[in-house]
């Protein structure tokens, strides 16, 4: 197929910009339908982003003879129903990250796409953003010589709407944990595509402001296949925002934000900075690996295959239970 045709469930905020537009914007790619529980707003969506048809009902889109591919932009809850919803009828599917809300539900949807010989993505999307591509090869390239060790920082002050209704992401039975869950997962994903799997992990988990169920403080350790170790700080309680990442190798470290459009700073034999800024729609080169992989042009990393190594690294560090997600 020439365009992939795409359908959406769920138009919250993160389709707003950050995926949304990607969809019908980028060349080989077209948003066709959209869902939503709310008419109004529904309604809404689509007649500000130019989408032809919109439902209230998920089973309707899915069966929507002109969608050729389904993306699941809704909390974790939810992504297990739909998805093999979408894999009985026959289509392709993308699903928001995490990948579900324990690694048992992701490993049973990414068996059914495959057993069907349909595709299944997780909007790991830093896979495919250039500022990672070229910590990927400064890697490959030897620049610091062997990786010896990553260490994470990832703090953030409380939230006014921390704990309410209005936030699924402090509710672990929508979100399989808390921010952890949510924002740890884009980098344990994007960890192993940079330094290979992570073979061993453990950690420990606190709610130390006791604003929400689940945990806001986390730590964790962890092995590389490699033998390179890693280590992490998650806090959001804390008293200002940091997001940093430093790679120590055997001869320099690069140094990076996985969420803040920070410069790429390599310490070697050549020291370098790079600013590269990310696509106004962060998601803009995910859909086009994602429609290229479809079309069978090219092998897309952010497979369900690689997006469950996450889940299961989850799932050790908060010592989630399949049966109580929380």
């Amino acid at each position: 197929m020439s365009t992939v045709r795409w359908g959406m469930i769920g138009c919250g905020s993160v389709t707003e910009v950050k995926s949304g537009p990607a969809f019908y914007k980028a060349p080989g790619s077209a948003l066709v339908a959209v869902m939503g529980r709310r008419e109004e707003a529904v309604r809404d969506y689509a007649a500000r982003h130019g989408i032809a048809r919109f439902y209230t009902d998920a089973q309707a889109l899915i069966d929507d003879p002109e969608v050729d591919a389904v993306y699941i932009a809704t909390p974790p809850d939810s992504h297990l129903e739909y998805s093999l919803m979408v894999a009985a009828a026959g289509k392709h599917c993308c699903v928001e990250k995490p990948m579900a809300l324990n690694a048992e539900q992701s490993a049973l949807m990414q068996r059914t796409f495959e057993r069907a010989g349909l595709h299944l993505f997780v909007s790991y999307y830093r896979r495919s953003l250039p500022r990672f591509q070229q910590v990927r090869e400064w890697l490959r390239e030897g620049r610091i010589g062997e990786l010896r060790h990553l260490t994470w920082t990832l703090c953030k002050p409380p939230g006014v709407e921390d704990g309410s209704a209005a936030n699924w992401r402090t509710d672990p039975a929508i979100a399989g944990g808390g921010y952890f869950a949510d924002l740890a997962s884009h980098g344990f994903d994007l960890f192993q595509y940079l330094a290979g799997d992570i073979v061993e992990v453990s950690g420990f988990t606190a709610r130390q402001a006791g604003r929400y169920a689940a945990e806001d403080a986390v730590t964790a350790c962890w092995t590389f296949s490699s033998g390179a170790l890693g280590m992490g700080c998650w806090n959001f309680v804390a008293d200002r925002r940091e997001d940093s990442v430093e790679l120590i190798g055997s001869r320099g470290r690069i140094q990076f934000s996985v969420f803040e459009d920070q410069p790429l700073r390599l310490q070697g034999e050549c020291d370098q900075v790079l600013e590269v800024p990310c696509h106004a729609h962060i998601q803009w080169h995910h859909v086009l690996a994602m429609n290229a992989h479809i079309r069978g042009e090219a092998e897309h990393p952010s497979l369900a295959i690689e997006a469950l190594k996450t889940d299961r690294i989850l799932d050790k560090v908060l010592q989630r239970n399949p049966n109580h997600p929380g």
